[in-house]
């Protein structure tokens, strides 16, 4: 058993014969080192991959096959053509970026990568059914994500405030002085930042009575900063050709504009720090990005679901203490992310959290294809087999994001759904996803152990136990000796019972988890 191996399924979508080999060739910590510095040029397979694939969507009551059209777009591009009033296929651009979603996951370099962009797509979560303009934009917010993701925490909360898809899901787009609308700054405090853990208002009323205001450092934040915060964000809204309600209307270029029309100019007060009235063009809400970004609380938060993605769903207080000790003293570094990464995934916590994190539906599922080698062809339904297991990848209903710990998705209907997900991928093509599984690879092979062997090298080349090798080659020999060649009745049968037992192996405790 590679301990090399069994860390690195910690941090990718799954095993390949290709990554199995460079694994063994470089070791965990230097395959580490290259998957935080990922150069896009570099990732050949998938490149070839998006180029190559055509997805079918359902258009005027017609399956077509497309190329990819939406994802090199401007802002202005997209909005052009898609924000109009006439236009039918307006979810579009969110479904070129959820095929390319699993395109990057089962074939990217660059796994690591791969999976903080769903980390943080989670955590600064938006709802694409929520406004037809954030599924309009999602290509934008995608690489915004993919940006910042290894960066500085700053910068990545700035970027996010001023993206369309976040303006429009938490309705800041529209807020203007008296009243602001809260949702953006209710959210940032308590989702982006802070954390619910960090809300007080249960124990003070007044900013003056939270430990430490009056020095500038409260422990936490109250109703009146979320209020305060919404006044500062009054003004930064999206140039959609929306009526401004000054007697014009804005440009229809789809991007960040601030409009000073909008903005509370008067004084305002926010984590004790006084905010003089009249400052130059959105000075107010950097300056509560500035705030909230530095507070300790925001480490914690941060630190703890990063922890908490890659290690366990109760990482030790030590590795949690270290990672916030690391993204406080890098907090000015334009890598900040990428240096608490690596104190993380280097760790003594780290290399003793093997198998104690359950792996959610979409990991599951193409961990699962990785594994197989088995390639997609994307159409609508990939989107309905996903969301049958509970995982619904830009739709999530709440602000919150996906939960992320096992108790949530282990119970008995998304376990159900979770195994049916498995066998539609892998047996059946009446989704016309993926072809059924061809296992003609193994047909040189005679006895169940042999071919069982074969298979589980394949799903669990780091880790597959005696008992799971027994219970799967049995159930080929079909209570026959697992030391001599099966029979079957005919191919089909074969087929039946290789299939089978390989979705036996993935529905298996220790191919659900990582």
């Amino acid at each position: 058993m590679s301990l090399d191996l069994l860390l690195t399924q910690k941090i990718t979508y799954g095993f390949t014969p290709t990554l199995i080999e460079k694994i063994k060739k470089l070791g965990f910590q230097r395959y580490l080192e290259s998957q935080l510095s990922p150069k896009e040029s570099e990732d050949s397979v998938y490149l070839q991959k998006f180029q190559s694939t055509n997805y079918t969507i359902e258009q005027n009551k017609k399956q077509e096959s497309k190329t990819f059209s939406c994802l090199q777009l401007s802002a202005q591009e997209l909005f052009s053509r898609f924000n109009k009033p006439d236009v039918k296929d307006k979810n579009l651009p969110a479904f070129e970026v959820y095929v390319d979603t699993w395109l990057r996951a089962l074939h990217s370099e660059w796994q690591l990568k791969e999976m903080m962009v769903e980390f943080w797509h989670n955590h600064f979560n938006v709802n694409i059914l929520a406004d037809e303009r954030i599924a309009i934009s999602l290509p934008l917010y995608d690489a915004t994500i993919r940006k910042h993701c290894f960066g500085n925490f700053r910068a990545f909360l700035e970027a996010i405030a001023k993206s369309p898809a976040m303006l429009y899901y938490l309705d800041n787009y529209n807020s203007r002085a008296s009243p602001a609308n809260e949702n953006y700054a209710r959210e940032l405090f308590e989702l982006h930042t802070l954390g619910a853990e960090s809300y007080l208002n249960h124990l003070y009323n007044r900013w003056k009575e939270v430990p430490n205001a009056l020095q500038e450092k409260p422990i936490g934040y109250i109703d009146e900063d979320v209020y305060e915060a919404a006044r500062a964000f009054t003004g930064w809204t999206v140039a959609d050709g929306s009526d401004n309600q000054k007697g014009g209307r804005f440009p229809n270029t789809g991007e960040f504009l601030y409009f000073e029309g909008w903005h509370d100019n008067y004084q305002k007060r926010v984590l004790g720090v006084e905010f003089p009235p009249n400052q130059p063009p959105m000075a107010d809400g950097l300056k509560v990005l500035d705030l909230v970004a530095s507070h300790p609380s925001t480490a914690k938060f941060i630190c703890t679901k990063i922890c908490r993605r890659f290690i366990s769903d109760n990482p030790p207080e030590s590795i949690i203490k270290k990672a916030i000790e690391t993204w406080q003293a890098n907090a000015k570094n334009p890598q900040q992310i990428k240096q608490v990464l690596w104190v993380v995934l280097t760790s003594e916590e780290f290399k003793e959290s093997v198998g104690k994190k359950s792996k959610r539906p979409f990991e599951l599922l193409v961990s699962a294809l990785r594994s197989l080698q088995i390639d997609i062809q994307p159409n609508q339904m990939l989107v309905y087999l996903l969301a049958q297991t509970g995982q619904m990848p830009f739709m999530w209903a709440t602000p919150t994001g996906h939960p992320d710990v096992a108790s949530y998705w282990h119970n008995s209907n998304f376990l159900l759904a979770r195994w049916n997900s498995l066998i539609s991928l892998l047996s059946e093509d009446w989704h016309k996803i993926t072809k059924p599984l061809d296992i003609k690879a193994s047909s040189h092979l005679k006895t169940s152990k042999e071919i069982t062997q074969y298979w589980l090298e394949k799903l669990l080349p780091a880790k597959s136990s005696e008992q799971l090798l027994q219970k799967c080659a049995n159930f080929i020999a079909g209570g026959g000796d697992i030391e001599e060649e099966p029979t079957f009745y005919d191919e089909r049968e074969k087929n039946y019972k290789i299939i089978n037992m390989i979705l036996l192996a993935a529905m298996s405790p220790e191919f659900q988890i990582r």
